[in-house]
């Protein structure tokens, strides 16, 4: 028998200082089986970075056709696509093609070889890529439970959170942004 996804209801009171952007989100997120809790988080910093119209939370590791994250316009075509974790210059070449925008996350402690070992290729991508501490990803993810409050500020490139169980700083770190 197959081992189900977990279920979060997350409510964030989030503040974007960069974006003027002031909104209260309601996500229900499916936790897969095989997901770290800090890779689920990430996913939902990257909603809070980007949110806006059409933007939804894919299945994830559930299908791989897909990303973490995207946005089509209101006539079908693909806005921005978001990966979360380290992944392959072939894939984001590939993707790079048919959306407006691509956005990568990258968030665990193998990020900075995953970095090292593919930034020529991306190089000549269109995507922008940014890596979040593996640290601090893990203090988020230590005070996340199934159904919480969140407060997210953003200003600059610094993330604040906060909720009933404690507050964590983040800090985004660009290593490719193309215009």
């Amino acid at each position: 028998m197959a081992i189900k996804p977990t279920i979060y209801k997350l409510t964030v009171s989030l503040s974007d200082l960069n974006r003027d952007v002031y909104d209260s989100l309601s996500l229900t997120i499916a936790r897969h089986p095989s997901e770290t809790m800090e890779r689920m988080v990430v996913r939902v910093l990257a909603f809070c970075l980007n949110t806006r119209e059409q933007l939804v939370l894919c299945k994830g590791l559930s299908d791989t056709e897909e990303p973490d994250i995207w946005a089509h316009s209101l006539d079908g075509n693909l806005e921005l696509w978001i990966d979360v974790g380290e992944p392959s210059p072939e894939r984001i070449k590939k993707v790079s093609r048919i959306a407006k925008e691509v956005k990568i996350y990258g968030f665990n402690s193998k990020a900075p070889t995953w970095w090292q070992q593919n930034e020529k290729q991306f190089a000549s991508l269109d995507a922008n890529v940014y890596r979040f501490q593996w640290e601090q990803v893990q203090a988020l993810a230590s005070i996340i439970d199934r159904g919480v409050d969140l407060s997210i500020t953003i200003s600059g490139d610094s993330l604040f959170v906060a909720s009933e169980l404690g507050e964590c700083e983040l800090i985004l770190q660009g290593l490719q942004e193309v215009s």
